[in-house]
């Protein structure tokens, strides 16, 4: 049996949850469940809030265009997150919301907009940023939403990593060799057991289009507990890169490896 149940919509709702709460549904929500599914009484919708794991409610209409959501177990009990911060120049809106979806999906714990020298995005919108995070937790069974900051300098972001926080920086200047081995030695050196599947505090770090500059790309790897990251022999758009990179630490380092 699969661990998720897709057939049911799912819903993010910012309330304590527990058996027998009702949730009066706001004018958009109630759209999409009663006009644009077409769902009728006492069809089950799974809600989450990110704290009381997801709950099985069902739908109570009290008007034509509205309805209620009444809780009536947990599906899924919470779990804990993963530790992964992904740090980012920001991009230009279309891509930006891709990055933020993707994100969320490969597991990150915090999102971090980091303004450098060649950032060329708009101003950051956190709540279109919060935004994309529900949506693509909505949509993908996941039960916990990423903190989102607001953008801040590069120089300010790195002070602030925990010294113990394992970064890894994609450099297009590092040497082309096997990431995976990159990975495996730095998260062995930093005390991660890649065969017990013991994780650690991680953060990644992706440039602008434009890269880093040379005083940025220093002040990256003068820090301590820093592994830089060839991606490859091929240059990456940013929000390609994003993609690759989450996916590669999640397997060798983080919750996409199994644990033994």
């Amino acid at each position: 049996m699969a661990a998720y149940e897709f057939n049911a919509p799912r819903l993010f709702l910012d309330i304590p949850m527990r058996e027998g709460v009702r949730h009066g549904l706001d004018r958009a929500q109630a759209n999409y469940l009663l006009s644009v599914l077409r769902k009728a009484t006492g069809e089950p919708v799974l809600v989450f809030n990110g704290r009381d794991g997801e709950w099985r409610a069902e739908i109570e209409p009290t008007g034509r265009k509205a309805a209620d959501l009444v809780l009536r177990a947990q599906t899924r009990p919470q779990t804990p997150p993963g530790d992964l911060h992904y740090l980012f120049a920001p991009l230009k809106a279309a891509r930006l919301d891709y990055v933020a979806q993707k994100a969320v999906e490969m597991g990150a714990s915090l999102i971090q907009p980091v303004v450098t020298r060649r950032t060329q995005g708009d101003r950051i919108k956190l709540d279109k940023l919060h935004a994309n995070a529900i949506e693509a937790a909505e949509q993908c069974g996941i039960l916990s939403l990423p903190e989102i900051r607001d953008a801040a300098p590069l120089a300010e972001t790195l002070a602030a990593l925990a010294p113990e926080r394992l970064l890894v920086f994609c450099d297009e200047d590092a040497p082309v060799a096997d990431p995976i081995a990159a990975l495996t030695q730095a998260g062995a050196a930093a005390g991660a057991d890649v065969v017990s599947g013991s994780t650690l505090p991680l953060a990644v770090v992706i440039g602008p289009e434009g890269g880093f500059t040379p005083e940025e790309r220093a002040l990256i790897g003068a820090r301590a507990n820093t592994v830089r990251l060839s991606l490859g022999p091929r240059i990456l758009r940013a929000d390609t890169a994003a993609v690759a990179v989450l996916a590669l630490v999640q397997a060798v380092l983080g919750d996409g490896r199994s644990k033994i």
